[in-house]
């Protein structure tokens, strides 16, 4: 099997990140008894020690980013998995912090496909999701290669995520929000509870800074299995000095020490996804690994998360980030006020249709000096035309917002009328902020023609 033939093969699941069915996946499964065959088909590579296992709403991938790169830095040998990829698959699935190879990739999915069609022929089974059989290929990899640590973020939700089978040496919950209401639920509290699902019995669990009723279910779930608590506003303290479109100077202080470093990413919500993070590995410290102090700096030295308040450009400043919600996308908005100075904000602004759209363009609205509506690959992706409309009926003057067919079209329409000290915003999506960065960065994209929209295709 090649690369290509192990796409072919992953496309052909039924894929929850790219359709939206009637009733999602967590509103048809009551179990993880699926995901659970299929690993016990394979011996279980997700039975190890040393995984660090990654849930909430915002700033998960950034906070599971830094503890592999802490991990890393200390000389321990890592395995990361992720979701959704920006560029190739292979990105998902990641040793010592680069991707596979596609030929590691193919032969990961050759591995897991013949236990995947035994479960298919199973009654008391079924077949994989994609985000299950890529799920069983993190664990068959990591268990393979004999990583040390296995950083695994939760794909959506926790209680009922593919990847809620580990038992973690650490859990932890970054701030959560409102996002996925249709599948999670309405309140704040009813997603902090499915979250808190990851907490397992006698496990430590780290807490981001919570809104009082999120923080109030995580503290029941985490009563409910005797687990430590360790939440971060009480464990660290955090400061933000001088910031810079190359990153910013930051103190976090816990009672084991205090790290001074320029962390790489910008937003003051990257400061408290750092002291979590910092946090995490301090408790895998107190349990017996090895991970010294200047591990900790040198790796939030290093930490790469791109599309996330991302600088492509410097002329002019194109910035891209994959805010996907309003209290994202209104961070974003108030972390470049703060930080980075310009005369005009262009936003190259597109969206998935699943998403709370309307709270965005209300946001962005009232900072856009022109907006650009685009559409990325995305089958959920919104038509620029909805885009505007969306925009109209907030009251954005017609002639300050035009409308193409792609991202990179948007891209050029921006740079051709931006003034040298003008900022250009690409947001609205992940997927939107991962087409900026092949247009701009000129990477060539995996694109999955049956996949596209029907009138992109």
């Amino acid at each position: 099997m090649n690369y290509q033939d192990s796409i072919a093969r992953l496309l052909s699941l039924v894929d929850h990140e790219r359709s939206a069915p009637a009733l999602p996946r967590q509103k048809r499964i009551y179990d993880l008894r699926n995901v659970s065959r299929l690993l016990e088909r394979m011996d279980n590579p997700h039975r190890r020690p040393g995984i660090v296992h990654v849930a909430g709403t915002k700033g998960k991938g950034s906070t599971a980013a830094m503890i592999e790169a802490i991990l890393r830095a200390a000389g321990h040998t890592t395995g990361f998995y992720s979701s959704p990829h920006l560029h190739s698959f292979c990105e998902r699935i990641r040793l010592d912090g680069e991707p596979v190879s596609p030929s590691t990739f193919a032969e990961l999915t050759a591995s897991v496909w013949p236990h995947h069609l035994a479960n298919a022929a199973d009654p008391e089974a079924g077949p994989a999701t994609l985000f299950e059989f890529l799920t069983a290929m993190a664990f068959r990899c990591f268990a393979d290669s004999d990583a040390d640590f296995s950083v695994i973020e939760v794909g959506l939700g926790g209680r009922l995520d593919a990847t809620n089978v580990v038992t973690p040496a650490v859990s932890v919950i970054t701030p959560v929000s409102l996002d996925h209401t249709a599948i999670l639920g309405d309140t704040i509290a009813e997603i902090a509870a499915d979250k808190a699902g990851i907490i397992k019995p006698g496990v430590p669990v780290v807490v981001a800074p919570q809104f009082p009723d999120a923080m109030a279910a995580i503290k029941d779930a985490a009563t409910a299995q005797s687990a430590l608590l360790i939440p971060v506003a009480a464990a660290a303290s955090w400061k933000v000095g001088s910031v810079s479109a190359a990153g910013q100077d930051i103190t976090i202080r816990t009672d084991r020490g205090t790290y001074h470093l320029l962390l790489p990413l910008l937003g003051d919500f990257q400061c408290s996804n750092a002291a979590v993070a910092v946090a995490a590995v301090e408790t895998l410290a107190d349990a017996g690994y090895a991970i010294q102090r200047d591990a900790i700096v040198s790796g939030l030295s290093s930490v790469q998360w791109p599309a996330r308040l991302e600088v492509l450009r410097r002329n002019p400043l194109i910035v891209a980030d994959g805010a996907h919600n309003d209290h994202s996308v209104a961070t974003v908005l108030a972390t470049l006020k703060s930080s980075i100075p310009h005369q005009k904000l262009t936003i190259v602004a597109g969206f998935s249709r699943d998403k709370r759209v309307s709270a965005m363009v209300e946001l962005l609205a009232q900072r856009a000096d022109r907006v650009i509506a685009a559409r990325s690959r995305h089958p959920r992706s919104m038509r620029p035309a909805e885009i505007v409309d969306e925009f109209a009926a907030h009251g954005y003057p017609a002639n300050r917002i035009t409308r193409v067919a792609s991202v990179d079209a948007a891209i050029d329409a921006a740079i051709s009328d931006a003034g040298a000290n003008d900022l250009l915003l690409v947001t609205g999506s992940l997927f939107v902020a991962a087409e900026a960065r092949e247009a701009v960065l000129g990477i060539e994209p995996e694109t999955y023609p049956d996949l596209l929209p029907p009138d992109l295709r």
